[in-house]
């Protein structure tokens, strides 16, 4: 074998490296990449404060010496206890759950329209509850609360339509 055709051999190259795949999509084709062969274009948007430069531990003098019990100590943020509460409106940072009388402490079940009842006035509404249907209740169902006797001394004053 001649040194010639031996040199020609060892700097060809090997295999399928050398070809570009037809199949393979470039970035700029790519449906799930946003924009990533174009980094250098967006640039980078620093933030618009410094960060950390009045911390112990800049310069190398700090650094070599390190901070003190007391200066890390210092630096930690205190454990906020949570607030103990009434049971009612025991959220944070809300208004709370306040009692109100016109909404009753018992659930009722499913509420159906009646025609019979006293007559009321254009803006009620008469039901009675029927009890609960089986399964759970839907939203507005469990939003329903029974509320005995309100509104009815107001009525019986002024001796409009009391209930018998």
């Amino acid at each position: 074998m001649p040194d010639e055709e031996m040199g020609d051999e060892v700097y060809q190259p090997v295999g399928p490296d050398s070809q570009d795949y037809p199949n393979d999509l470039d970035l700029e084709n790519a449906l799930d990449g946003d924009g990533l062969d174009v980094v250098l274009d967006q640039g980078y948007s620093p933030p618009e404060r410094p960060l950390a430069v009045n911390h112990y531990g800049t310069t190398v003098r700090e650094q070599r010496e390190g901070e003190t019990l007391d200066q890390r100590l210092a630096e930690e943020v205190p454990d906020i206890p949570v607030p103990e509460g009434d049971g009612i409106g025991d959220q944070v940072g809300t208004d709370g759950e306040p009692l109100d009388r016109e909404v009753g402490a018992a659930r009722s079940g499913r509420v159906v329209a009646t025609e019979d009842g006293p007559p009321y006035h254009a803006n009620d509404v008469v039901a009675r509850d029927v009890g609960i249907d089986g399964g759970a209740a839907s939203a507005e169902e469990a939003a329903m609360h029974i509320v005995d006797g309100f509104g009815l001394e107001e009525e019986e004053e002024a001796g409009e339509g009391a209930l018998p």
